[in-house]
This record gives C-alpha cells, structure tokens and sequence, in this order.
C-alpha cells in the first residue's frame, strides 16, 4: 500500500484555541494580550474561526476518493498538519502503524519555499529520524507549472472577471497574489518569488489576459521587512494611476482561511471601496473535485518515479 502524506498550515479549532495555536506558530512564544485581542477581531469578522482545517480534511478524504476512482485501493491518505492536530509526526506513526511501505508527500501549496514546502519536508525527515523509522518516500516540490493547474486557474480567472461590466473589463487589471515572506529569502536565492511570477505569467496567457501584476500578501508582523508590495498597496498604486477595476487573483492559496477572508475579502476590500475601486476575489479551490483530481494526478505521476 502506497501512502500518501497531505500537509497543510492547520487552524485554531475555536476562539478559545488561538493562543495555543498563535503559540506554537511562534515556537512557543506566546502572543501579548494585545496581539491575541487583534486576533480575535480578525476571526470574529469571518464568523469567529477559520474553515482552514475542515476544508483540509474534506480536500484530503477527496483526494482518498480521487486516488480510489484513478487507482483503485492501491493508495491510503493520510493528513498532517503543521501548527494544529492531526500534526504531521503524528501522521507519520499512524502510516507506520497502518503498514505502509513508502509514501508520497503533498503540500497544499502550489509554489515552493525553503521557508515553507521545505519546513514542511524537513518536519518529514525529524520525525522519521525521531521515531527510528525507514519509509522511503519522495515529495511533491511545487506544482505552479502543472498544466492542469493553471486551467484551473484561469478557469477561475475568466469567471471572476464576468463580475465585470465589458466596460469595466477594458482596463481591468488582474493583481497575483501570494503570502510574503521575509525578504531573506532573496539573499537565499530561494525559487519562491520566481515561480510566483511564472504561474501568473502562464495563466495569464491561458485567458488572454495583458494587463496583470503581482503582489505579496498577509506579512508577518515582525521588525524585520518582508517582500513586496503589499497588495493594498498595490490597490492604491492602480488608483492612482487611473485603474479602478481590479480582480485579485490569490493564486499561492488553494483554500478559505484567514488571509483569503479577511485580509482580502474584508481588509483590502474596504481600502478598495473608499478609493471608489470595484474589487473582485476569485474562488478558492477548496474541495472542488477538478481540484482534487489534479491533485490525484500529480500524486500518481510521482508515486511512479524511480
């Protein structure tokens, strides 16, 4: 039986789940009363929590289906996640406990970092190491340049830009967006601000698109400066230039969670709205079956590598 290891960022579960989830992103550091209070005011706009895990879950038990329909029983998903149960060493046992042999690991993102997909894998390799275990595996890096990925994509971009006027679509700019990371990474010569720039590039020519930028997004909150510009930024930038249509097309994120709802929906939106710029999101993939069965592909594609 082939495994397969689904990681993603995890979520607090609850109001009440936020400190213990905001400590351990910041490796055990716990947030001031000041930022936990911000931090419920974020969650409360969104309905008082995040549907990052449940979307997680659900995209899993969809790829499990995809997997089933493509290959029949030959592959058994598992999920870990990073920051909140099921954590990914815990993953790791219960595929070792289940008797798999080797294993295929999948990020939930579509671009890679060493300060993301790559934590991700080296928390793979500890937790092996933690636990004296030996399963061969081999993970999925980055799959912005998968063809099918950027359909879906444009697919998405096409429909969102319905939301506008012919009009308003003859200088409707389109803003790519990702998570910023530190600008560290430049002097790293990490991959990650490259391959942004190249799925945006492709799925641009996918619609016929000319007009379109890019943008970073949901920085930390930290002293040291993190890449941009940031994406309001950015929406201020269009309208003083003259652009007051803009569709955002977050393409670093395949799920709704708190950067998606309200750092866009709520946060730019509201920047957007006071400049007199009509803004459009496009729709996250969440557990679209198309999706899902994508990601069904890629992951069959590598569990047959050598």
């Amino acid at each position: 039986m082939m495994g397969v290891l689904v990681m993603a960022y995890g979520s607090a579960q609850d109001p009440d789940d936020l400190l213990r989830y905001y400590t351990h992103i910041r490796h055990g550091r716990a947030p001031s009363p000041e930022q936990l209070e911000n931090l419920r005011m974020r969650y409360e706009a969104i309905g008082g929590f995040s549907p990052l895990t449940a979307i997680t879950q659900k995209q899993a038990a969809g790829l499990q289906e995809a997997l089933n329909v493509m290959a029949g029983e030959s592959f058994q998903v598992f999920l870990g996640l990073k920051h909140s149960p099921p954590f990914i060493d815990e993953a790791i046992l219960d595929m070792a406990r289940a008797g798999i042999e080797r294993f295929v690991a999948l990020v939930l993102a579509p671009h890679y970092s060493t300060m993301s997909v790559g934590e991700y894998f080296d928390e793979i390799r500890e937790s092996l190491a933690r636990h004296n275990l030996s399963l061969p595996w081999r993970g999925i890096s980055s799959w912005y340049q998968n063809c099918r990925f950027i359909d879906l994509v444009a697919h998405r971009v096409l429909k969102a830009r319905e939301k506008f006027s012919p009009d308003e679509q003859a200088d409707l700019v389109t803003i790519f967006t990702a998570h910023s990371l530190p600008q560290t990474i430049y002097q790293k010569g990490d991959p990650y601000p490259t391959e942004l720039r190249q799925s945006g590039e492709l799925v641009a020519e996918a619609c016929g698109i000319t007009r379109y930028r890019y943008a970073w997004q949901s920085a930390g909150r930290t002293k040291e400066p993190w890449m941009g510009p940031d994406i309001v930024d950015t929406v201020r930038q269009l309208a003083s230039e003259g652009y007051y249509h803009v569709l955002i097309c977050p393409i670093g994120f395949v799920s709704d969670h708190l950067e998606v709802l309200y750092d866009l929906d709520i946060e730019c939106q509201q920047v957007a709205q006071d400049l007199g710029v009509h803004m459009e999101r496009t729709a996250s993939f969440n557990d679209d079956p198309k999706f899902l069965e994508m990601l069904a592909h890629l992951v069959m594609e590598t569990s047959q590598l050598e």
